[in-house]
């Protein structure tokens, strides 16, 4: 768990994919990868694919069992289907570019 959480503390925006942002191995990762772009903000990715240890165990540290999934300042914010609904309700920017005054 050490190892997950130093990893997950690694970038204040971290993205744990299938593949590499310039090479997404899914479309799920893919997607994702476009709307953090799109917001011009620096993240960091890993690949699940190169490390089996870590790939299984965050499914159990997160609780979260598919991939991708994304986390902000140590917290998991979820998978695709989360992040679309924040992007579509303007809440993503914010937490995002950390603003999260109202």
């Amino acid at each position: 768990n050490d190892k997950l959480q130093q990893l997950i503390n690694q970038h204040r925006i971290m993205l744990f994919m299938k593949g590499i942002p310039s090479s997404p191995k899914c479309g799920f990762s893919r997607q994702i990868v476009e709307i953090l772009d799109s917001h011009h903000v620096s993240y960091d990715a890993f690949n699940i694919l190169e490390d089996e240890e870590v790939r299984q165990g965050l499914k159990e540290y997160s609780d979260w069992p598919t991939y991708p999934q994304l986390y902000v300042e140590g917290d998991l914010v979820g998978g695709l289907d989360i992040v679309k609904e924040m992007e579509e309700g303007g809440d993503l920017k914010d937490l995002l570019t950390g603003d999260m005054t109202d």
